[in-house]
């Protein structure tokens, strides 16, 4: 198989996780057993110009299956929210750079917000026991993916803004007086700028996973374009879907 590739993926399974999130899994033949984990897909959607940008959940090579948790933000995943178990998906996949895990033997923590908690799954798998997911909601019904992370092995911890569930607060700052070896994020800017800070002051390393909006997903167009720093310090522009979604820490301005 190419780098990346099209196909036809017939949805195997189908969940209502919240109120507007919704739980895929697809046939994914080739694409699953190429996927890594904070890899995304870029789905079809009837009518519509431009695929949109679905990061991966899930990856079970086994059964050559992805899957893809996903929030309705607007008509085109409300459209993508209609197909049922059974019809199948135009699929680009997998696309851009995800996590390097590296030994998962270490002590890690993962910080995700809302709709940022599904790539970090596929990620924190691997390391089981050895790792930590703190994670902020707006309130307790909004709350995905909490079994998921339990039955990997994770320790869970919890922050809701309404203090519905779990800590009043935000995810950042459920890490204060946890030990850890290297962070892995994803979610809304505030929240990764803060962990950004925790991880300089730590002197930990951190990567993180970026939202943003894409045309094309694979570096053609300049829809993603992000300012990074190089090795050297010297500032340019790269692509979230080309060069990321996840970076290292130390290459962004979180401004």
């Amino acid at each position: 198989m190419k780098k990346y590739d099209v196909r036809s993926c017939t949805i195997l399974r189908k969940e209502k996780l919240t109120q507007d999130v919704y739980d895929f899994t697809v046939e994914a033949g080739p694409l699953a057993d190429a996927a890594q984990p904070g890899q995304f897909a870029q789905i079809a959607v009837p009518g519509k110009t431009l695929r949109r940008p679905i990061s991966v959940c899930e990856i079970d090579r086994a059964r050559h299956t992805l899957r893809f948790v996903f929030q309705v933000r607007g008509e085109g995943t409300r459209i993508l929210a209609g197909f049922e178990p059974g019809e199948a998906l135009d699929i680009l996949a997998p696309l851009g750079k995800g996590y390097d895990l590296g030994d998962t033997n270490r002590r890690v923590i993962f910080v995700g917000g809302g709709i940022g908690l599904p790539p970090l799954l596929a990620a924190a798998q691997p390391f089981g026991k050895n790792a930590i997911l703190v994670a902020g909601f707006r309130t307790k019904s909004a709350v995905i993916l909490k079994e998921d992370f339990e039955a990997a092995g994770c320790r869970v911890l919890l922050a809701t803004d309404d203090g519905s569930l779990g800590r009043r607060g935000n995810a950042a700052e459920l890490m204060q007086g946890l030990e850890f070896d290297e962070i892995f994020a994803c979610g809304p800017l505030p929240m990764l700028r803060a962990v950004c800070r925790i991880a300089e002051e730590r002197g930990v390393p951190c990567q993180v996973s970026l939202e943003e909006r894409m045309a094309c997903g694979i570096g053609a167009c300049l829809g993603c374009a992000v300012k990074l720093r190089g090795p050297d310090g010297e500032e340019h522009y790269g692509h979230v879907c080309k060069d990321g979604p996840v970076f290292r820490s130390t290459q962004l301005f979180l401004t």
